[in-house]
């Protein structure tokens, strides 16, 4: 059964991060909320963890995994990112996209799209997930919280409790998040390609 953490959304418990971080490091998965929707997230390169994600998400290997990073800097460490799709970054981070970039080698091949060799990263506006970063000094590796069969994101950590409590190591009640998932957006190549229309405002990054 879940370890479950009650989190201020504003002022998020230094002690409950840390031991939410605390089961990270040890391979578990927890859900936890961010700008659109609760998602699912492991420690970087934890194959037990992101095969227990995969199963819950009934996912393939073709799916992009999300590095969830704390600040620009850091997604130019794990993708590929040239003077051009920086500033479209820099004007639209943090905030609820996903970008679909080339990825480094500082990527885990296990998170890797078999052929693109790409992966998808985000930085979320919202504070309990910063603090979570903060504190792991490193990306999550994430997904969308969406059910098989829904196509939106759980966004009641109670709901989430009941549904997935038996599977999950953690479960961060941040309250309720919102109901729409990122949008995601295709950089490896500009223009832009909008893979997902979701919370995010795809207009600054149509041709």
């Amino acid at each position: 059964m879940s370890q479950y953490f009650q989190i201020h959304p504003e002022n998020p418990q230094k002690r409950l991060i840390d031991q939410a971080i605390a089961i990270i490091r040890k391979g578990g998965v927890v859900a936890y909320p961010t700008d659109s929707g609760y998602a699912l997230g492991c420690h970087l390169g934890e194959k037990k963890a992101i095969e227990k994600i995969k199963w819950l998400r009934s996912l393939d290997d073709k799916h992009n995994f999300t590095l969830v990073c704390s600040d620009l800097s850091e997604i130019g460490t794990y993708a590929k990112v040239d003077n051009d799709v920086f500033r479209l970054l820099k004007a639209h981070t943090p905030g609820p996209y996903t970008y679909i970039l080339d990825a480094t080698s500082e990527v885990p091949r296990l998170l890797l799209h078999p052929k693109r060799r790409s992966i998808g990263v985000r930085v979320p506006d919202h504070r309990i997930t910063h603090a979570l970063l903060a504190a792991l000094g490193e990306p999550l590796m994430s997904v969308t919280l969406i059910p098989v069969g829904d196509d939106r994101p759980m966004n009641d950590p109670e709901e989430i409790r009941e549904r997935f409590g038996a599977h999950l190591d953690a479960i961060i009640d941040g309250g309720a998040c919102h109901l729409d998932p990122t949008s995601v957006i295709d950089l490896r190549e500009l223009p832009p390609i909008i893979i997902r229309e979701g919370r995010g405002d795809i207009t600054p990054f149509q041709a």
